[in-house]
């Protein structure tokens, strides 16, 4: 009997030891100054086998959401996690921390919305001053522009084009999901108009109005990074995103384009996820 129990005891060690690591996707937060020392959360996807490799060190994506989300909506409605598990198990992406950090909410009265600096909510400084280096210490990642990537879809589309576009120096791969890029700015706003600040910071940060009047060496430092627009041929904003596409085209960026059938979804935007993964991936150093 007790050697039955001892074969029993090794079959179970020799399982243990074989079964691999999992990904795991953790909710944190950190406490920020600029934003008036509150508590912003955000989602971290950690590869199989983070745990147990204490000494790698991972390239980051930051992966951004849309208006009226938060930072569940990537994990909640787009299912990341099982796309990131497929692509890095074949080896079609590399294994990478996937940040998705929040900036905003479904209440758009009374929860500021968007990633650019207005009157309010200072969130670029909040991400540049304070979440990514805590993140990328905490999470052995990035660290470098080599070795991060900056994605979104919707209002996070237009925040991660306007994040390459005004820290190039920080990013190796943007990858733009059915971006909101531009829209018309509203000069009698209140300062307690949210969604009101958040329509005009969109349209101050227009990129295919950027585009048109930078400097020669601001457009070099553009070229460095890989490009990527991904919008749906029903979507309400293909337009404003074609034109991006052809004012960058125009300019002989290397940038590519996808088009496919769909419009503003998360069906969309879960297999968008699964062309941003192997893009940003080669475009790691």
């Amino acid at each position: 009997m007790r050697k039955i129990i001892q074969k029993i005891s090794c079959m179970l060690a020799v399982l243990v030891l074989t079964v691999p690591a999992h990904a795991v996707v953790l909710r944190d937060s950190i406490r920020s100054q600029v934003l008036g020392g509150v508590t912003r959360y955000y989602m971290v996807y950690l590869p199989a086998g983070f745990q147990q490799n204490a000494d790698r060190h991972y390239p980051v994506l930051y992966l951004l959401h849309g208006y009226t989300d938060d930072e569940r909506a990537w994990q909640d409605k787009g299912q990341m996690d099982r796309v990131c598990d497929e692509l890095m198990a074949t080896g079609e992406a590399k294994q990478m921390v996937v940040v998705m950090p929040c900036a905003g909410g479904p209440d758009t009265r009374n929860t500021w919305n968007g990633y650019f600096n207005m009157k309010g909510w200072s969130y670029e400084d909040h991400f540049y001053q304070e979440l990514l280096p805590a993140v990328e210490k905490k999470y052995r990642a990035g660290g470098s522009r080599e070795q991060r990537a900056v994605a979104g879809l919707s209002m996070g589309g237009g925040g991660s084009v306007g994040y390459a576009m005004s820290h190039p120096d920080m990013f190796a791969a943007c990858y733009a999901m059915s971006a909101w890029l531009t829209s018309g700015i509203n000069p009698n706003v209140q300062d307690n108009d949210k969604p009101g600040l958040l329509n005009n910071a969109v349209g101050i940060h227009n990129p295919i109005e950027k585009l048109k009047n930078i400097s020669q060496e601001e457009e070099n430092k553009l070229r460095s990074i890989a490009w990527f627009i991904d919008c749906g041929d029903d979507d309400f904003l293909f337009d404003q995103n074609i034109d991006f596409y052809k004012e960058m085209r125009q300019r002989k960026f290397t940038v590519q384009l996808r088009v496919r059938d769909g419009g503003h979804t998360w069906e969309y935007w879960h297999n968008a996820l699964r062309m941003c993964l192997p893009f940003v991936s080669r475009n790691f150093k």
